[in-house]
């Protein structure tokens, strides 16, 4: 069982601080967060229309992807009742259940990314690292071989069933994602997926209780996904932030969207050409807030490098080969401090 407090614990004792291991240092924090979303949001992240012809639809990804690296699509495919029963089973998890139900189904504290509830994503003691202001429940969905539902949570009944589904929905929808960002670059359509290899897929519900100081911390800290791509749905309270131009941008929930964000594997895979996508998760003071992010990574023993047809005289590589096993132990021996690791693998381009 994992030791650290949960935070909605913190968050229903109705305490007017949070603790010390929650509060950022003073370059991280967000400042003044208002309950207004519409003060801070975000209304310019691109949407692309799955449904549209694929002559619009490739430049729309390849413009989101070199300017972003985060989009949303609609006209997805995904059940939109898939959607909305998989964020209401999570919440209720999370909401309407005790505690000691929950923590039957907690996480091992001796492992980074365990699979199951915790509230601390990385194995190290809490004088170390700033901690989330949030709980989760990590779910090992991909290869089917990883696949336990029993070692998900059976209440309320439906939710093992509507995470497998949704688990294979996202597997579906993540290769037509990859095959039309590699179209978009020129590449073959399998391209992007082939470097990737087999799917090691990840669901994580996040559960961002309300925070008594949304000015000193963060639901998520800043960082950019390690994997290949990551597509998340949100509620409609609203929460996430991207990075862009130096700027920190409130993402507005769309209804019955996915957003697509692009992640470290496919920067170096495309050699630089589509950007992975820095971001983070503020709290408020008044409502709990869900996300549910689908992670695509590679399998550890998968060395990643940009692709040969995107490498030339003109364009050199950008990025060393890496094992992707020594890519994850750098992310988790380092933590997620707003540095991206992806730049311990830029090479000198200038000589």
């Amino acid at each position: 069982m994992e030791g650290a407090v949960r935070v909605q614990i913190l968050s229903q004792m109705g305490i007017s601080e949070v603790p010390s291991q929650y509060i950022q240092p003073p370059k991280n924090r967000p400042g003044s967060v208002t309950e207004n979303i519409a003060d801070l949001s975000c209304k310019h992240v691109p949407a692309v229309d799955l449904s549209s012809e694929k002559e619009s639809v490739l430049p729309a990804i390849r413009e989101a992807c070199r300017d972003w690296g985060a989009f949303h699509v609609i006209n997805h495919g995904v059940p939109t009742k898939l959607l909305d029963d998989l964020r209401r089973a999570c919440f209720s998890f999370f909401n309407d259940f005790p505690m000691e139900y929950k923590l039957k189904y907690a996480c091992n504290p001796n492992f980074a990314a365990s699979e199951g509830y915790g509230s601390r994503l990385l194995v190290s003691s809490e004088n170390e690292t700033v901690l989330d202001w949030r709980d989760y429940f990590d779910h090992h969905t991909l290869p089917l071989s990883r696949r336990n539902p029993s070692a998900w949570p059976h209440f309320p009944p439906e939710y093992r069933e509507l995470m497998a589904n949704y688990s294979d929905e996202m597997k579906a929808l993540v290769q037509r994602l990859l095959a039309l960002m590699s179209e978009s670059l020129g590449l073959k359509a399998s391209c992007i997926e082939d470097a990737v290899g087999e799917f090691y897929q990840n669901i994580t519900a996040s559960y961002y209780p309300p925070c008594p100081r949304p000015d000193l911390t963060l639901g998520l800290q800043s960082h950019s996904d390690i994997g290949a791509i990551t597509l998340l749905i949100q509620d409609n309270v609203g929460g996430l932030q991207v990075l862009k131009d130096g700027e920190w941008l409130l993402v507005d929930p769309l209804p019955n969207a996915i957003l697509v964000l692009v992640a470290d594997q496919t920067e170096i895979i495309t050699n630089g050409k589509y950007k992975t996508c820095v971001h983070r998760a503020v709290t408020n003071a008044s409502k709990a807030r869900l996300s549910i992010a689908t992670f695509h990574d590679p399998a550890k023993t998968v060395r990643i490098s940009p692709v040969s047809d995107l490498v030339s005289k003109s364009s050199p590589p950008l990025y060393s080969s890496v094992l992707y096993r020594d890519y994850l132990s750098s992310w988790y021996s380092n933590a997620p401090e707003g540095k991206r690791n992806l730049d311990k693998h830029l090479l000198d381009t200038s000589k």
